[in-house]
């Protein structure tokens, strides 16, 4: 590897001023990561590797290939892959489609679920360039490290993917965002600072770091940990319901669309069930109401656009279903005990406790 040696240690906490908070704080979801969501998580099967090593200096940006086209390239013969961008140094955004850009700093873990079409951008404006003219084509007998910019301060990225026929990355139900940022604290970030360290060293003399190791999977498991706790019902098996034939179906139209003015005869409607019997079976599988599963799943989506983009109360307020701000707001002080500006620029993580609380009211 040319170039200075990286310690994301050394980097993480740096004199990088923050425009949003992280949406993901580990401690406080350390706090409410059930047995239930481990062992499901465990059971997931991934395999993955660390394909690309990149060294992005101001100003900067690059646009991916469509997500189709990525995963043939990385693993022939399969249509989509999960994609993650590990922030060594430096500070960056991603954004997919004409959507917000999330920003992330060194440490955070960039996740792509269904690995779309992204791009990617640095601090200051730059014209975008199509990152296949910044890589020789494969096969690759080493590890790839792009260099790109124009020469001013750095970021350093490590990329990787992984490969899961699991319902979790069906793009259909939307179980997860197109595009979060989680950034680990405490014991998970020490272990994935060294694991990056290894994969650096790894790479250090050229040499494809995938070979012969978990990380890409150990990662992105200690990643979805972390960002999973904080969704409703994680104490009740909120993956598995994933695959039940009523609440699944369901939990597929609530995320596609959770500014909708949802009524329980109207999800009923869309999966062929009663109202009974769709508010027995969310009740039953997953310990709360259709309706309360909205308010919490809202909750969880607008934590995530607070924590990594810049978009107004406002815009957030609307992206889940709220034609008022001020409704939001009473909303998210109700959810996570303070009011959206303030969580914003560094308040507790107070929802994972809070909406377990509210799913045994409802009951």
């Amino acid at each position: 590897m040319n170039g200075a040696k990286i310690s994301v240690r050394s980097l993480r906490g740096g004199n990088h001023d923050h425009d949003t908070a992280t949406v993901d704080r580990g401690p406080e979801t350390d706090a409410v990561s059930t047995p239930a969501l481990q062992s499901a998580l465990a059971e997931l099967r991934l395999t993955g590797a660390i394909f690309l090593r990149a060294e992005y200096t101001e100003c900067w940006s690059y646009e991916s290939p469509p997500g189709a086209d990525l995963a043939g390239l990385l693993r022939p013969g399969r249509e989509r892959l999960v994609l993650f961008h590990i922030v060594a140094a430096g500070r960056c955004w991603v954004s997919v489609g004409d959507d917000e850009r999330h920003w992330a700093d060194p440490g955070d873990v960039i996740v792509l679920p269904y690995g779309d079409q992204h791009r990617m951008g640095g601090s200051d404006d730059a014209a975008c360039v199509p990152i296949a003219t910044l890589l020789a084509p494969p096969p690759w007998t080493e590890l790839p490290v792009i260099r790109h910019g124009a020469g001013g301060d750095r970021t350093d990225v490590v990329c990787g993917y992984l490969d899961t026929d699991d319902v979790l990355f069906d793009p259909r139900l939307r179980a997860l965002p197109t595009v979060f940022v989680v950034r680990p604290t405490g014991v998970a970030a020490s272990w994935i600072d060294a694991s990056i360290a290894y994969a650096l060293e790894a790479s250090a003399d050229g040499t494809a770091a995938q070979a012969g190791t978990r990380l890409p999977e150990l990662l992105l498991t200690e990643v979805l940990r972390l960002h999973l706790a904080t969704a409703p019902a994680a104490d009740h098996g909120w993956l598995a319901s994933l695959r039940d034939p009523i609440v699944g179906p369901a939990l597929e139209h609530l995320h596609a669309h959770p500014d909708r003015k949802w009524t329980v005869a109207e999800l009923a409607s869309e999966v062929a069930v009663s109202r009974s019997v769709i508010d027995d079976r969310f009740r039953l599988v997953l310990g709360r109401s259709p309706i309360r599963y909205l308010h919490d799943w809202r909750m969880h989506i607008a934590k995530d656009l607070l924590g990594s983009t810049t978009l107004s109360v406002g815009a957030v307020a609307r992206r889940v279903g709220y034609d008022s701000e001020e409704a939001f707001n009473r909303a998210f002080k109700r959810a996570c005990g303070q009011a959206p500006g303030q969580w914003r620029v560094g308040g507790t993580d107070a929802i994972d406790t809070t909406t377990i609380g509210h799913a045994q009211s409802a009951r």
